[in-house]
């Protein structure tokens, strides 16, 4: 089959791979219908990771049941799904407390598991043509037959429940007002899924005029442009000349400052959003930050520390909820959504693409070129009706 091979930093390649096979009675092989590519893959194509060459990428999969193992029960040859990128076992405590971000049973050594991506577990990525579902009865979600759907449920294997988690953390209650920075794919859901639970005020901080186009879609939602000035200053006067209830860091670990030709300040959107967030509001970081980085502008950094006025967020009294998404907690109710036309996150794909095309997307996307916010790939062809 093909798949999506990486190679070194800034390169990644088609490949012909063996097609995966049943290794577990509790597999399910999936014909990949869509996959796409995430910003943090990004990390590893910029070699910001120990990813080694050969890594299969894709972590946001969709497609077909082509085969079942002997112990899959609920699912059969023809079941539409898609699967969360959190690969979990179903069985450990925190799978059983409905933390399935952070199973320990599929990846000793490290919490959680997931498809094709760095310390992550043996999970070869969907950015292929087939792709294996380990635990399948658990890990995939059952979707209606057809094609209807597709680019919105696609974004139910990550970047919409992510989202959507990014303003849990932050415990936003409806009539609340936050800023949510970064305007990729996950910030643009945390501003979408903050309007969709009744925000009344959504602020969204990026500076790529792309991102901030993509973030005026979404109804209610004040586009903050951080080239312009202090995002903190912009945002509390576009709010009446109040800090914001709740704030989201929806970038990581690879924030830039704003300064001209500045570059990455791995704690400026954490310290934007203790400065920005009222007393006793909250902070919700579903960006992502790594125990090590390769790539790190400092020694602290490399290591995955920082400074952050740790006294300030004291003094106010403010809560800071953190962590991979636990996506099997929200995607059917999403995907209900979905269904019922009460919410449509696809405005967010920019392009779709065929496999092939695929090495030339990661470039445009990482350098944010051609309006490259959001890429679906389609490893077998375009979808038929």
């Amino acid at each position: 089959m093909k798949a999506v091979h990486y190679e070194k930093p800034f390169e990644v390649s088609v490949r012909e791979v063996p097609a995966p096979k049943i290794q577990h009675p509790d597999d399910a092989i999936v014909k990949v219908t869509t996959a796409a590519i995430c910003g943090s893959d990004l990390h590893m194509y910029q070699g910001r990771t120990a990813a080694e060459a050969g890594l299969i990428f894709g972590h946001e999969n969709m497609g077909i049941v082509d085969q079942v193992g002997s112990g899959v029960t609920l699912l059969k040859k023809g079941d539409r799904v898609v699967m969360p990128f959190n690969v979990a076992d179903g069985r450990c405590l925190n799978c059983e407390e409905g933390r399935t971000a952070f199973c320990t049973g599929v990846n000793p050594g490290f919490a959680g598991g997931a498809y094709g991506y760095v310390a992550m577990g043996p999970y070869a990525g969907g950015q292929a043509q087939y792709v294996r579902v380990p635990f399948a009865d658990f890990n995939a979600l059952v979707l209606p037959a057809g094609t209807e759907h597709e680019s919105s449920f696609a974004l139910l294997a990550d970047i919409f429940p992510t989202g959507w988690h990014g303003v849990t953390l932050s415990n936003f209650s409806p009539g609340e007002s936050i800023a949510v920075f970064g305007a990729g794919p996950v910030g643009l859901m945390a501003a979408y899924s903050a309007h969709l639970r009744g925000a009344s005020r959504v602020y969204v901080v990026d500076k790529v005029p792309a991102r901030l186009e993509a973030a005026k879609k979404i109804p209610g939602a004040t586009p903050i442009d951080f080239s312009a000035g202090d995002a903190v200053d912009m945002i509390i006067k576009e709010n009446g000349g109040k800090m914001v209830d709740r704030s989201v860091d929806a970038v990581g670990y690879q924030a830039v400052g704003s300064g001209k030709g500045e570059g990455e300040v791995p704690n400026v959107v954490l310290e934007q959003c203790i400065m920005v967030t009222r007393p006793t509001g909250g902070i919700g970081v579903p960006g992502l930050y790594v125990p090590a980085d390769p790539g790190a502008p400092d020694e602290k950094a490399a290591k995955g520390m920082m400074m952050m006025s740790f006294g300030k967020l004291f003094e106010k009294g403010l809560t800071i909820g953190t962590g991979q998404c636990n996506v099997k907690k929200y995607n059917r109710y999403l995907r209900d959504m979905i269904i019922s036309r009460q919410a449509d996150p696809s405005f967010v794909v920019s392009h779709e693409i065929n496999i092939d095309d695929t090495p030339s997307a990661y470039q445009k996307f990482d350098q944010r070129i051609e309006g490259y916010t959001k890429v679906l790939i389609h490893p077998n062809g375009p979808l038929r009706s």
